[in-house]
């Protein structure tokens, strides 16, 4: 199937530099009930000065004062090869451990990214193999699950299963999850992988399978979800379907920490996104900001 009928079957709008609800008009007057930072792909690893430079990057979020930070996934460089030593994940995990004891203080939500599991452990009865030991390592309730901040319900998704999809176990919890929101309660979804979007058709990477079956799902409570965000491309993209947000942003990581390709329009660029992050203005009455801010490091 060609680009232009892809489109047309799936009816997608996209918005790539717009930073908020294609829906909203006019200036925002009342406060935001929650600011959240929204960081992802920061595969950290030695080299490239990653640790000093990703330090300088979370030294730059903070200053925008979130409430908490949301977590999207590959915290670590590249964990699941088949050549990766114990050694050299471990390694990793520190990494990411002294990296992020500077937000002492802070909540951080983190979903499961595809680098994150190690599967060259000698077993898979090894208590560091697989997905439970990033869970550990990320101090999550599980590999997903679900929180309330003021009248926001969070969901934090697992991707990483077959054909990037959510299992069938976590679906029906997703299900019921939702079912169960009162009135009047908003939806913040997240899982590493785009759900929908331009940049599974941009990066090899790829996004959910089971996108439609999630779509029918989010319009079924169409009065309560309003954003789903996602990483996992490396570029930044905004598109807007039956009045939910889907919002990829960009790497923290940008080329993997490296200068680039030739398809990088700067350094450190993955084609056209720079590195960087997002900041998400959260409404009482269900209207959600993102805003993507490049790094310069």
């Amino acid at each position: 199937m060609n680009r232009r009928s892809w489109l047309r079957n799936t009816g997608l709008l996209t918005a790539a530099s717009m930073t908020g609800p294609a829906v909203q008009s006019g200036p925002v007057a009342d406060k935001p009930v929650l600011k959240i930072a929204h960081i992802t792909d920061v595969h950290i690893r030695e080299g490239d000065d990653a640790p000093n430079r990703f330090k300088k990057c979370l030294h730059d979020v903070v200053k925008h004062k979130p409430d908490f930070f949301l977590n999207g996934g590959d915290s670590i460089h590249a964990a699941d090869y088949k050549d990766v030593t114990r050694e050299t994940m471990l390694g990793y995990w520190k990494l990411w451990d002294e990296c992020t004891a500077q937000l002492k203080g802070y909540e951080i939500h983190s979903c499961i990214g595809n680098h994150d599991p190690w599967w060259a452990a000698p077993s898979k009865e090894d208590e560091m193999y697989g997905k439970d030991y990033v869970v550990k390592r990320l101090k999550t309730p599980g590999r997903y699950y679900s929180f309330m901040k003021k009248n926001w319900h969070f969901v934090v998704l697992d991707g990483n299963n077959e054909r990037v999809s959510l299992d069938e176990e976590q679906y029906q919890w997703l299900e019921a999850d939702l079912a169960a929101l009162a009135p009047g309660t908003f939806v913040l979804l997240m899982s590493h992988y785009p759900i929908l979007g331009a940049t599974p058709m941009l990066a090899g990477g790829g996004g959910h399978s089971d996108y439609k079956k999630l779509k029918n799902l989010f319009y079924k409570h169409r009065d309560k979800v309003r954003i789903c965000l996602s990483g996992h491309q490396h570029l930044q993209d905004h598109t807007d379907y039956n009045g939910v947000q889907y919002c990829c942003n960009g790497a923290m990581s940008g080329f993997w920490w490296g200068k680039g390709d030739a398809e990088s329009v700067a350094p450190n660029y993955y084609q056209e996104t720079p590195p960087g992050f997002a900041m998400l203005e959260l409404y009482a009455d269900g209207r959600v900001i993102n805003t993507y801010h490049p790094h310069r490091y």
